[in-house]
């Protein structure tokens, strides 16, 4: 039955019992969906209000955890733990290695190895064409080579691609190309610190230098390696030595710069040198770090711990003097001087005129026991084996048995015992920095591995001081006479023995010295092998003609760099005196 409308329209009004039609059930159908989607909106919008409120409830109660609960923890420069927690997120294996500034010179960058698969090679000749084409340095053969081994699933390509050759082995679209993350250690001043960090291999494994000796320090943990050298001292100190082997045309050349007062070793250089960036074959003699491994006589420098035995003895005092107006003869061998003044010298005489004569007088007085004994003291009959760097030299020393009366005067004037250059600087500073030896360090640390242990008294080393000035103003150092810096120091060269003779002319020549007199800093030593004569040195090829002008020319630049203040002041004075003495 069909339900009317009263007023005769459609206004979906209906009485009870009517049939509704079916326009008016769609209508009450579409406004329960209408509810309904309001419905879902409400509760979804709802749900996006809680979860975001969460969220900032959580950051909220982090940021109160960290601030109040645990407090904002400043760490300084020097807090180890706080360095070690920056860096432990970095993805490199190796630490960095940086000077005592911070600078880096040693660093590792992420990079690839490229590998093939060969068992899912499908067209080697191909592919082999194509790399060569990338890497012609590798060579179509070889690359045939790797790419057909069907016994094995891994061939290595390449090591270490950078972005730009990856990205085009990546363009070739070869799946049987892979890459492995590596990583590739990195020198950026290239020969510089050659013989301080040595070098890795393709497996990052440390085979020479810092590298190698301190290889678990580097792997276990991300800290930078932080060394006592001075990038800005070691170069201005190897530009010095590279001229100073060309001037001369020498063999090789050293230089190492101590901190007299802890023993750290601001610089430390020897040429020739290599880049451990190249993987390329280099001379014996690169690679050879004289400075630590160098094992040789050092002629007259040796008289300056023969002086002060003799002082600290108190068995020769400051103003004795010995006869050297001839040779003398010491147990079948015989003493003489090069150039000798022949006349009777004083303490101070011998070292200015380096008499060997006067030097065995000298020894004489104290006897050959308490003279190895004070040598053994100094260092000077073992390696130095808990320094840092990997490549070392053990000393010649004289068993007791073979310390005779000729050994005693021989090595007096620096024959017949043989050191390495870092065990010289080492005992020198010790001779002028009050008489403290401090063990040598090439690691920024302020508590040292060795204890300090006094060689001689106050007294004799501010005596020594006075002498090697002397030397210096007076004597064979003349050239090293820097104004205002008041160097003190002693010259030595000393003939090479070869195939079991001593060569004329085929020298080593060093140049021991520290500064400022008064109250010295820094020590130095300069050694030059086999440097020959010149127009300019007459010829001459002895220790002042050489490896003093180097030391002196090391020391006017370095010592500004070192915050060393100039004082003329003290020149002066010293002339006025000299004036009125003459006068």
């Amino acid at each position: 039955m069909l339900g009317v409308s009263l007023s005769g329209k459609n206004n979906n009004f209906y009485f009870p019992g009517q049939n509704a039609d079916s326009a008016g059930i769609d209508v009450l159908f579409k406004e329960s969906q209408d509810a309904e989607a309001v419905h879902v909106c409400r509760q979804r919008m709802l749900l996006s209000i809680a979860a975001f409120l969460l969220i900032y409830f959580i950051i909220a109660f982090r940021v109160i955890h960290v601030c109040l609960v645990n407090g904002i923890q400043i760490h300084t420069p020097g807090d180890e733990s706080a360095e070690s927690e920056i860096y432990a997120g970095t993805p490199i294996s190796r630490a960095d290695i940086v000077d005592r500034n911070g600078a880096i010179i040693a660093t590792s960058l992420p990079t690839v190895n490229l590998y093939a698969n060969p068992k899912n090679v499908r067209n080697p000749e191909s592919i082999a064409q194509k790399l060569t084409h990338l890497f012609p340095e590798i060579g179509y053969n070889d690359l045939m080579t790797k790419l057909t081994r069907k016994r094995t699933s891994f061939s290595m390509i390449k090591y270490n691609l950078s972005p730009a050759q990856q990205a085009a082995v990546n363009n070739l679209g070869i799946p049987a190309l892979e890459f492995q993350k590596s990583e590739k250690r990195v020198y950026p001043h290239k020969n510089l610190f050659a013989h301080i960090l040595g070098y890795t291999n393709i497996d990052n494994l440390g085979l020479g230098g810092l590298e190698k000796s301190l290889h678990k320090r580097l792997t276990e943990s991300s800290k930078p390696l932080q060394l006592s050298i001075d990038m800005g001292i070691q170069d201005t100190i190897r530009e010095e030595l590279v001229s100073a082997v060309e001037e001369f045309q020498a063999v090789g050349a050293s230089a190492i710069l101590m901190d007299v007062n802890t023993g750290e070793i601001v610089a430390m250089v020897s040429v020739p040198d290599y880049d451990p960036n190249l993987s390329i074959p280099v001379g014996d003699r690169a690679l050879f770090n004289f400075a630590t491994q160098g094992v040789y006589e050092a002629g007259s420098v040796f008289k300056t711990f023969n002086t002060a035995l003799g002082l600290e003895s108190g068995k020769v005092k400051f103003n004795d003097k010995f006869d050297a107006t001839k040779p003398i003869k010491v147990q079948g061998i015989t003493v003489s001087d090069y150039r000798g003044e022949n006349r009777w010298l004083s303490v101070g005489e011998i070292l200015i005129y380096s008499s060997n004569i006067g030097s065995v007088q000298l020894i004489s007085r104290v006897g050959k026991e308490a003279q190895r004994q004070f040598l053994i003291n100094l260092g000077f009959n073992e390696q130095l084996s808990d320094f840092e760097v990997f490549e070392k030299g053990r000393p010649l020393f004289p068993s007791q048995k073979k310390w005779r009366d000729d050994t005693m005067a021989t090595v007096s004037y620096g024959y017949g015992l043989s050191i390495t250059p870092l065990h010289l600087i080492s005992a020198f500073s010790a001779l002028v920095n009050g008489g403290i030896y401090h063990y040598p360090t090439i690691l920024k640390s302020d508590t040292p591995k060795h204890p300090a242990r006094r060689v001689i008294s106050e007294r004799t080393s501010e005596q020594m001081r006075k002498l090697l000035r002397d030397v210096v103003v007076q004597g064979s150092a003349k050239n090293a006479n820097i104004p205002g810096y008041q160097v003190i120091g002693k010259t030595g060269t000393a003939n090479k023995l070869t195939n079991g003779r001593y060569v004329d002319k085929k020298v080593m020549t060093s140049f021991v010295s520290a500064f400022p007199q008064t109250n010295p800093k820094y020590a130095l030593l300069v050694v030059l092998d086999e440097p020959k004569g010149n127009k300019k040195t007459w010829g001459f090829v002895t220790s002042g003609w050489n490896a003093v002008p180097v030391g002196g020319r090391i020391i006017s630049q370095i010592a500004p760099q070192l915050d060393i203040q100039a004082d003329f002041d003290l020149d002066i004075q010293r002339r006025h005196v000299k004036a009125a003495f003459i006068h």
